[in-house]
């Protein structure tokens, strides 16, 4: 059976953001990412920047010469900051971040960057998964959710606004790469009062 096959069949469930696994299933398993997945993340990262590069702002000569250190200190940012990963087996096939601000007047906003899922694991709810979870945490933290996306990656503006987000803007030229410029739609998600009822 293929990978989408078995994922249709057993959909990721999620459970509280951040205690733990996130999610998890017989195929897949969604967790915060810990200085031991360094290297598994550095692959990961070096793979996205070559696959989707209008996805990031960084390019991979940018982020050939950092250490381990470094790495490990993007899997494991100072608390409400986290990388989350998605693994099959002990294989990241995905990561996403949450990036909170810290400022006084700017501290009611988060930002999710840096989502990456495998190839040969979209679309079988995997990435949908992910940015569930964020969102999930969001709504803990009662902030403004951002992110953003390339206006011809439809695949992630439809799951974007599948899931709630609210185009504010577009951003003209927002990367250029080898002389082609590349907007990039600006999302928000207000989770501010989106809580759910007490039982």
């Amino acid at each position: 059976m293929t990978i989408e096959g078995r994922l249709q069949r057993q959909p990721p469930l999620l459970t509280d953001a951040w205690e733990g696994v996130i999610t998890t299933t017989p195929e897949t398993v969604i967790r915060p990412l810990t200085a031991a997945d360094a290297a598994a993340y550095r692959a990961i990262r070096m793979e996205a920047l070559h696959d989707t590069p209008e996805a990031f702002s960084a390019s991979p000569e940018d982020e050939a010469d950092l250490s381990d250190a470094d790495m490990a200190l993007r899997c494991e940012p100072a608390v409400p900051g986290v990388t989350i990963g998605a693994f099959s087996g002990a294989t990241l096939i995905g990561t996403a971040c949450y990036l909170p601000e810290r400022r006084a007047k700017t501290r009611h906003k988060a930002t999710m960057v840096a989502v990456y899922l495998k190839p040969a694991w979209r679309k079988t709810g995997v990435g949908r998964a992910m940015v569930e979870a964020i969102i999930a945490h969001a709504r803990k933290e009662r902030v403004i959710l951002l992110c953003n996306a390339t206006m011809h990656n439809l695949p992630a503006r439809r799951l974007y606004h599948a899931l709630g987000f609210v185009p504010y803007g577009v951003e003209r030229d927002a990367l250029i790469i080898n002389g082609q410029s590349y907007d990039e739609e600006l999302l928000m998600l207000d989770l501010r009062q989106d809580q759910p009822a007490a039982e």
